[in-house]
């Protein structure tokens, strides 16, 4: 978890009722709240103060909100600062002028004040995140591909496959292209690491192309290469301008062309060591986490986990545990659809979410329900304009070891595996519910398992049915259920299964994969 400090929030305004009832409820909260009445007096502020987040209604006189943003979102300084919109205004048209001139939610009036300080908490929590890593393209290219992926673009097809096959011969893996245009094209869907251009090329020569990636905001940061017969000073120094990490003269053969490419390939993986680690290092100072380091104690029930990032990078699965009461526990899977940081990155704020609304039903309620924590959620997200963007899964289950009845209800997700020893039987437990955040209504409904001693239940993510063999079969869902269906009665069914994945991958997995195991004890 970020480490709670003081946070600064700006709040304009020019209803004073609105005022009182936000800054009462931020300041329950323990946030400090500069107030203005208009938006010359909250730039006035956000110069003057430091400020972590800004809640703006959209019509007040002179400048509106939506001109207010525009105009904070041009200076650096302030392009992540976290951007609410609180108005009246609901349309569609609404919330799309909201997200064109940079903020990141709407709230309409009149709202809900717990969700509210949820979007707050979790926006605030985003931003502590963003700052700490960096821009978000950054964080994605943290962790490079196993073989460097090498563009060529030459209208020569000879000298293209000469380079191509050197350069397939030194380990990396290299697509061409003859010109410019099928050069952008092929960059988007390849995304290589490094792009080779001739600059002598029929319609668009090598310094467009190179203009061309400059203005692509995908094909940009990419290293480029110039590959040439001219080697005059002039024209050297034009690729210089235009920002190439190199020239290579079509003269010195595919040995110096291998030689350069293998120098920026070395000089990147550095680079990237050294993002990974500083981002290790920042992770471990914030102290956030997705994952929990150690099992819940809950009498009665093994509960263990199985986690492990793809690559070594954090990506978008999070696991968590609530003890409810003496008697129940709730336990969390979720699944932010990427990999690496940038899946990591909205996990956070997802966790995040689930944190806040377990802890919403259990301030208004002494009943608890997984669908009614999915529910709440739900509406968070969808209502978050940047959020609802991202597709996530979530499993929650609730267990009483009282009345060993284990309530369970998902959202998109992936189906749980349940185990009854004493009738033989191992089937599947799917839910109807949607994806988090992809309809207002998510549809959840609650199933309820009566667990008997020794029943396993079994909850997973996709990295692990998605995982091959060295052959590159997939693992799939029924074949995970015949390796749950085989757990000896005397085993820990997680130590088992972890065996059993590991040699069917042969220890390589595609993705970051989550497993947890609940066992009934005997």
């Amino acid at each position: 978890m970020i480490p709670e400090t003081p946070k600064n929030i700006l709040l304009i305004d020019d209803d004073l009722t609105v005022r009182k009832l936000l800054t009462f409820h931020l300041q329950k909260k323990e946030y400090k709240v500069l107030e203005a009445t208009n938006a010359d007096d909250g730039y006035k502020l956000l110069k003057s103060s430091p400020v972590d987040l800004v809640l703006c209604d959209v019509g007040m006189e002179g400048m509106d909100g939506f001109s207010f943003c525009k105009m904070v979102r041009q200076d650096e300084n302030y392009r992540v600062l976290p951007f609410i919109f609180v108005t009246a205004k609901n349309s569609i048209e609404d919330k799309q002028e909201a997200l064109d001139v940079g903020g990141d939610d709407i709230v309409t009036k009149p709202f809900d004040v717990l969700e509210l300080m949820m979007k707050v908490q979790a926006l605030i929590r985003r931003a502590d995140i963003y700052k700490a890593y960096g821009a978000k393209k950054s964080l994605e290219q943290s962790s490079g591909p196993e073989a460097a992926k090498i563009m060529l673009v030459d209208d020569d097809n000879s000298l293209a496959r000469l380079f191509q096959y050197n350069l397939t011969k030194a380990g990396f893996e290299c697509k061409t292209a003859s010109n410019a245009a099928d050069g952008m094209k092929l960059g988007k869907s390849y995304q290589p690491d490094i792009i080779i251009s001739d600059i002598m090329m029929p319609n668009i020569d090598g310094f467009e192309f190179r203009k061309m990636v400059m203005e692509d905001p995908e094909l940009k940061n990419i290293p480029f290469l110039f590959l040439t017969s001219k080697g005059g000073e002039e024209d050297i120094l034009d690729g210089y301008e235009l920002g190439v990490a190199d020239y290579i003269l079509k003269t010195a053969g595919p040995r110096v062309v291998v030689a350069k490419v293998s120098a920026i390939i070395k000089s990147l993986g550095k680079e990237r060591q050294k993002v990974v680690s500083e981002l290790h290092r920042a992770a471990d100072t914030l102290r956030v986490k997705v994952v929990p380091d150690t099992f819940p104690s809950f009498s009665h029930y093994q509960i263990k986990h199985w986690h492990s990032p793809y690559k070594g990078v954090p990506g978008g699965d999070f696991i968590d545990y609530f003890n409810l009461n003496d008697d129940t526990i709730a336990i969390i899977l979720g699944d932010v659809m990427g990999k690496k940081w940038g899946a990591w990155y909205f996990a956070i704020a997802y966790a995040g979410y689930v944190r806040s609304a377990i802890r919403v039903v259990l301030e208004n309620s002494t009943t608890y329900t997984p669908h009614e924590i999915l529910d709440k959620v739900n509406r968070s997200v969808y209502q978050d304009a940047k959020i609802s963007e991202v597709f996530a899964t979530l499993s929650v289950i609730l267990i009483n070891n009282k009345t060993n009845i284990l309530q369970y209800s998902g959202a998109g997700d992936l189906p749980l595996i349940y185990k009854n020893p004493s009738t033989g039987e191992t089937k599947l437990i799917t839910s109807k519910g949607m994806l988090l955040g992809f309809t207002a209504e998510g549809f959840f409904e609650d199933t309820v398992v009566k667990m008997n001693p020794g029943d396993i239940i079994a909850l997973f993510s996709d990295g692990i049915i998605e995982s091959r063999n060295p052959q590159g079969v997939a693992l799939g869902t029924d074949s995970l259920a015949q390796l749950v269906d085989s757990v000896p009665h005397f085993l820990d069914p997680l130590e088992f299964l972890k065996i059993k994945l590991t040699e069917f991958t042969a220890n390589k997995f595609e993705d970051d994969i989550s497993l947890i195991t609940i066992k009934a004890n005997n």
